[in-house]
């Protein structure tokens, strides 16, 4: 009888240990968004949107934070303390503004990577206005590849991202593609980012 109790003990720690192993790829899905996050990595690898930006009376994100996922190991606050690293919306607040509930999706740990804070609050802020600028106008649906080309990890755990690529469809067809390394911008100007343009389109 012990060796049968020792037997299911150690059977239920080995399938205790392998259900919380970290996982490299999970697919998510919000209201107003997708994508697919790296519980290895703690950090979001792909998101896709379409911009929703209310112009008026568009909801506040007044008092909203960060918060974790329950089935989904990702980073936390601890991750983001005290460093250069801002909590980058993959997807924007203010391009999802037009109810409470759409604005609290973006604050998920999920759509939350490490950006470099002069980038972040720079030039890709102001490809963000763009984006929201141009939904008045087209259907705008945005994708976003996070890229890691380096081991750089915290002494958190998260594996810090070396770049992002954004790419935007308007009306469903690709246009333009820019790609940012995760670092204070070279440029102030996004447009010195394109990879991909339209051929034809004035930028």
């Amino acid at each position: 009888m012990r060796r049968l109790n020792l037997i299911f003990l150690l059977t239920v720690s080995f399938l205790s240990c392998f259900s919380q192993e970290k996982r490299d790829t999970v697919f998510f899905k919000s209201k107003n968004f997708t994508g697919y996050y790296s519980e290895t990595k703690e950090q979001p690898l792909f998101v896709e949107y379409v911009v929703n930006h209310c112009t008026v009376g568009g909801a506040s994100r007044k008092g909203m934070n960060f918060y974790k996922n329950d089935s989904i190991h990702t980073a936390d606050n601890a991750d983001y303390y005290k460093n250069v690293w801002d909590k980058g919306h993959l997807v924007p607040a203010a391009s999802q503004n037009c109810t409470k509930q759409s604005i609290k999706e973006t604050f998920s740990f999920l759509n939350c990577a490490l950006q470099h804070q002069r980038l972040n609050q720079g030039v890709w802020k102001h490809l963000e206005e763009y984006e929201r600028g141009l939904s008045l106008d087209f259907n705008v649906r945005i994708q976003v590849e996070v890229v890691f080309q380096t081991n750089q990890r915290l002494s958190t755990g998260a594996l810090i991202p070396s770049g992002f690529y954004k790419t935007i469809f308007l009306d469903n067809k690709k246009v333009l593609k820019y790609y940012f390394p995760n670092k204070p911008p070279k440029y102030k100007n996004y447009n010195d980012y394109i990879i991909y343009a339209e051929s034809g389109r004035n930028r």
